[in-house]
């Protein structure tokens, strides 16, 4: 029992000790901080001040003198004596913040100069040319077509933004307006607008990639086509402009805006056999290869052409070798006959590369029981896939 006693006073006793030697450790540090903001007043500055009361050195005199006046507990520096200075309620001077942006004066305006004067202003500097680009249309034109270029040189892309189009020429008042966008030379892939209906000024507003390499980007075309699309949703051209790539269209950082008026389709003779138009089309999901053929003109029939009857025999090829054979209706005694008919053939994405197509015209001379007694071949072509 008494050993504790002895502990807890002794404990007692360590903690008083420290409690004072924290209280010493601070009280010596208080002083040291007040020593610290303490200042020597200068001599004969306690005279001063009485004579002269709250009535300080003004600016001027500071700039004047290089030395310290009996009356002024301080000496402004040669640096700041062209300063202004104001009197604060302390009795001290404080320098008047200045504009960085000074007004300029203000001259007096004579009738006699023809140039404006310093803080006039001259009409004549904020006049701009107006864009005549959706006024100014020249006679006959098809229609004008708004679009932007920007070429990416590290990824390789072209961006084409297709913003408007005006005055366009449809069939009838309620034109229903589409663009496609190829990238000459090659027909076979296009990016395709949205159709905006019953409207010849359509907004498209509209942005379209083209992944192209920046050594070939110079050498190409880029061709957009207008087209109205009917109630059966059949196309049909308006025009088409053609803007070959260059160096200078593609230069700078920013989209370039470029607007160019409609070109109307090239009506070529057709060749010394003919033309066939058809198209193409492959839906990944169902793996179906679609041909559309649509008419053929310019034929070279044979014999007497009101016996006679033309059609088209569409084979699908793998390796040069025969899959499969579809034909469309005859058409009797037409050099430009009309089919639009649809034909399916089924095909992998992976036998897409070593097919192709084989599009045959034939004339036949009809006999008995709708049979062809005879048969000639007018023209073939083959479309590699």
């Amino acid at each position: 029992m008494a050993e504790q006693v002895a502990l807890v006073i002794g404990g007692l006793a360590g903690g008083l000790l420290l409690l004072l030697l924290l209280i010493w450790v601070s009280c010596c540090l208080w002083k040291r901080l007040c020593a610290m903001f303490t200042y020597e007043e200068l001599p004969g500055t306690t005279a001063a001040s009485s004579t002269q009361g709250d009535k300080l050195c003004p600016p001027y005199a500071a700039r004047t003198q290089t030395s310290r006046p009996p009356g002024v507990p301080f000496v402004v520096p040669p640096s700041f004596q062209d300063r202004d200075w104001v009197p604060l309620n302390s009795g001290e001077w404080a320098q008047v913040p200045r504009d960085p942006y000074p007004a300029p004066e203000l001259l007096p305006h004579t009738s006699s100069s023809n140039l404006g004067m310093v803080g006039t202003i001259n009409p004549e500097l904020y006049k701009f040319l107006e864009d005549t680009s959706e006024t100014d249309f020249p006679e006959g034109c098809l229609g004008r077509l708004w679009f932007s270029l920007e070429y990416q040189q590290e990824a390789e892309r072209l961006l084409v933004g297709l913003i408007k189009a005006r005055r366009l020429q449809g069939p009838s008042e309620t034109c229903s307006p589409l663009v496609k966008l190829h990238l000459l030379p090659d027909e076979r892939r296009f990016l395709q607008s949205k159709t905006k209906r019953k409207t010849s000024n359509p907004q498209f507003d509209e942005h379209f990639i083209f992944q192209v390499s920046s050594k070939s980007i110079t050498q190409r075309v880029l061709r957009f086509s207008v087209y109205h699309v009917d109630r059966q949703r059949k196309h049909q051209l308006l025009g088409q402009v053609f803007f070959p790539l260059k160096n200078e269209t593609l230069a700078g950082d920013c989209p370039r805006l470029i607007w160019r008026d409609l070109e109307a389709e090239s009506l070529e003779p057709p060749s010394e056999f003919g033309d066939l138009q058809f198209c193409l089309g492959y839906n990944d999901c169902l793996r179906r290869l679609t041909v559309v053929v649509l008419r053929a003109k310019g034929l070279q029939l044979q014999e007497d052409t009101s016996f006679v009857s033309v059609c088209v025999k569409v084979s699908l090829m793998n390796h040069n070798k025969f899959v499969k054979c579809k034909k469309t209706s005859a058409v009797l005694g037409s050099a430009n006959p009309v089919y639009s008919e649809t034909f399916s053939f089924k095909a992998d994405p992976a036998e897409l590369d070593t097919a192709s197509l084989s599009l045959t015209v034939l004339q036949g001379a009809e006999g008995e029981k709708n049979s062809w007694t005879k048969v000639w071949t007018l023209g073939r072509i083959a479309v590699r896939l």
